[in-house]
């Protein structure tokens, strides 16, 4: 590459030079030179190294100027300099320009509006220095190590020069590295940056405003959320945030305002849940209503005659538009939202529109060839995920689309849950191979060098769950479902989550035993995530076991002569007297037992009384369905009522613990030596014994229904059964109970 001559002399010049007041005047030959045209990248390397990182160092860092000087001209001189050469990228990443860094901070640290006018000049040399040094690998680890993150929140939070400058630097920094950018702790820099932010986001009607909405999105999306989820309620931010984005779409206004407030909502939302939606006490709905309203009709206007390619180049847009809706339909499902029907008309047409597209799209790209681009797959498990909220509330719109799209849905949740599962294992086993530590210490992943699938980043068919149970007791969705072989993904995937649901903590190495031993205390306790884990798989296998009870509730042929069925009853029977007897497994304890009876009734012809593994399974069965009732000795011994800890889990376990005690009926008619277990169990007397305590007309109809057919079935499947409870006082059960069926079968006409 040709070096302009001029270059070479002014090179010459500069290393043959002794003094620094000597090099210092060859310095405005230098920026006369930098800025000519024919100045190309090697002739600006070469004049760079040649000044020297030591020279510009104490120019930056002298106080002491000749007189006559302005106090501040070698500062001016060396950042014109610096500020010269930091438009090339090579020159802006060297190690001799990111090694003046230190010294920027420096200046723009004490930068005062009120200074004088070669200083605010200096200062924004300094910033431009910095913005170009930030934009590369190189610069953001060294203002990462000189805590430049924490230094520009101050700057904003507390100055008023050039803070839109450490604002721009800031964002850089967060983007790079997301919430390793912030502190692990301390959220006080976070939520004071967010503070100040807001308010100028609330309070400026200037196009300012649309940009600060881009930079609080950008912000919100790098923090550690758990943290700062958790600590935001004391703050002053998200009502600003609330303030700001109801101006915005509130009034009049274009696309460009129109989608940074969306996404900026989206992030909000995602952070602090649909309640966030709400914080204006006098018109509560309004927000959550408006933004159901605009997302509704920017995804129809996204995706409705548009070929994928074209949305996906739009995409960070929709997805928030999804994220509005995902999370919107949630709060609409746990009934939190009190609508009046118009509000209700509204937004189930605004949804049924927004979905109408969703589900239009997909059956698109359903027909098209197997996508390869990674932003159109990811893209499409978008799509599903937020149809899967939708399919969980509304299950009688559109059902001819949705079935026509349900095969591909499900080919790409069971992907998903595949590609999810086999990372999981990857990094647990990686995880034990280096002595059972996921964590390193400083709390960031060890495993992070398994190899990384984009689609196992999330579980779509446990999203999918809800919308299943649903799905199966529709008879044409069900027969999509089983000719999809659906039923042993599920099973799959009961059998994953399981081993979360039941985590057993890895073998502690030889050399650690004694250590440990002194620890117990400590070691019993898990980590904060993994009970995350374990929670969000135990409702996993409630919804997996809800979909399994619908299928084998309409269709027992099948289930009578599967291979699946067959090994899941296995399943039932080996794990479910496993599960630790803790309040948190109570309703998974319901819901595989109750599963495990229907397919035993469905099975009966297949068990064998020498198998060990029903006697168990038998007992913890019993046990469910045993403890749901008792006397109330507290307040009235003679009034029967649900057992305290069932009692706050009772909404999810009244009608299984019902279909438990009709099914256990069922299952004695077409097994009857299962009786044998019942009463060497002693519940049938204890039911007997407990019935006696509870006074005449106070037991309820349905609870006194449950418990005569269960005993009703057990004098049928076993002639001892009778002596034993005419023993234990049935006849005054039955009398005081009117229990006339029972009564036939123990005493005749």
């Amino acid at each position: 590459m040709n070096i302009p001559e001029d270059v070479k002399k002014c090179v010459a010049i500069l290393k043959s030079v002794n003094t620094d007041s000597e090099k210092f005047a060859v310095l405005f030959m230098v920026t006369k030179l930098v800025n000519a045209k024919d100045c190309n990248l090697a002739a600006k390397q070469m004049l760079f190294e040649a000044i020297g990182t030591k020279f510009v160092k104490k120019l930056l860092s002298s106080d002491t100027v000749p007189v006559d000087c302005p106090a501040q001209v070698y500062k001016s001189v060396a950042l014109s300099i610096l500020s010269a050469f930091c438009g090339e990228p090579e020159l802006a990443s060297h190690s001799d320009m990111i090694t003046h860094v230190p010294a920027l901070l420096e200046i723009i640290s004490q930068a005062d509006e009120d200074a004088a006018d070669d200083m605010l000049i200096i200062v924004s040399e300094a910033y431009r220095c910095l913005q170009s040094i930030a934009q590369f690998l190189p610069g953001q680890k060294i203002l990462l190590e000189h805590k430049a993150i924490s230094k520009m929140c101050d700057i904003y939070s507390e100055k008023s020069f050039q803070t839109d400058e450490a604002l721009d630097i800031l964002v850089t920094l967060v983007g790079r590295y997301g919430p390793d950018a912030w502190d692990a702790t301390d959220t006080v820099p976070f939520h004071a940056i967010m503070n100040k932010i807001a308010c100028d986001f609330e309070t400026d009607h200037t196009e300012r405003k649309f940009k600060l909405c881009s930079i609080l999105q950008a912000l919100l999306i790098s923090c550690r959320k758990e943290l700062i989820s958790m600590t935001a309620k004391d703050e002053s931010w998200p009502l600003s945030i609330h303030k700001g984005l109801s101006d915005i779409l509130g009034s009049k206004i274009g696309k460009n305002q129109r989608d940074p407030a969306l996404k900026l909502a989206s992030v909000m939302m995602e952070l602090l849940g649909a309640e966030w939606t709400m914080l204006n006490k006098e018109k509560p709905k309004i927000l959550i209503l408006l933004l159901i309203q605009l997302g509704s009709i920017e995804v129809r206007m996204q995706l409705e005659g548009h070929q994928l390619k074209t949305v996906v180049a739009n995409g960070e847009l929709v997805t928030a538009c999804f994220v509005i809706l995902e999370i919107s339909l949630m709060y609409i499902i746990s009934d939190q939202l009190d609508l009046e029907q118009k509000e209700k008309q509204s937004l189930y047409t605004a949804l049924k529109g927004a979905f109408a597209a969703i589900i239009g799209l997909l059956n698109s790209v359903s027909k098209m060839k197997e996508l390869t681009d990674i932003k159109e797959r990811i893209f499409v498990c978008a799509m599903i995920r937020v149809l899967a909220a939708w399919l969980a509330q509304e299950t009688t719109a559109m059902r001819p689309q949705v079935y026509a799209v349900l095969p591909f849905v499900l080919t790409i949740a069971n992907d998903t849950f595949y590609a999810y599962r086999n990372r999981k294992l990857a990094e647990k086993a990686k995880a034990g191979a280096k002595g059972g530590n996921t964590k390193n210490e400083e709390g960031s992943s060890s495993v992070e060098s398994v190899p990384r699938d984009p689609l196992s980043e999330i579980d779509l068919l446990r999203l999918l769950l809800p919308a299943l149970c649903y799905l199966a007791v529709e008879e044409d969705a069900r027969k999509i479902l089983l000719t999809h072989k659906q039923d042993e993904v599920l099973f799959e995937s009961l059998s994953y989550h399981w081993t979360i649901v039941h985590y057993k903590k890895p073998p502690v190495p030889r050399s650690e035993r004694l250590k440990a031993l002194k620890e117990t205390d400590k070691t019993d306790e898990l980590d904060l995530q993994t009970l995350e884990e374990m929670k969000d798989s135990r409702t996993a296998m409630v919804s997996i076991c809800n979909v399994l009870m619908n299928i084998t509730v309409l269709e027992a042929k099948l289930v009578e002569e599967s291979p699946i069925y067959i090994s899941l009853l296995k399943f039932i029977f080996n794990n479910l007297p496993e599960l630790k007897q803790m309040p948190e497994n109570l309703v998974l304890h319901g819901h595989l037992a109750v599963l495990g009876l229907l397919l035993l009734k469905q099975q009966a012809k297949r068990i064998k009384k020498n198998d060990f593994s029903i006697c168990r399974y038998i007992q913890a069965t019993i046990r469910f369905l045993w403890d749901a009732y008792i006397i109330d000795e507290s307040n009235d011994p003679t009034e029967l009522v649900v057992a305290m800890s069932y009692k706050e889990r009772w909404m999810e376990l009244m009608e299984l613990w019902f279909l438990g005690m009709q099914t256990m009926a069922g299952v004695l008619q077409v097994i009857p030596w299962l009786s044998q277990f019942t009463i060497e169990s002693g519940w049938a007397e204890e039911i007997i014994e407990t019935l006696k305590k509870v006074k005449i007309g106070s037991l309820q109809p349905n609870v006194k229904s449950a418990f005569e057919d269960l005993l009703c079935h057990l004098v049928q499947a076993d002639q001892g059964v009778a002596a034993v409870l005419k023993k234990c006082g049935a006849l005054t059960v039955c009398r005081n109970h009117r229990m006339m069926e029972l009564g036939k079968h123990l005493f005749g006409d």
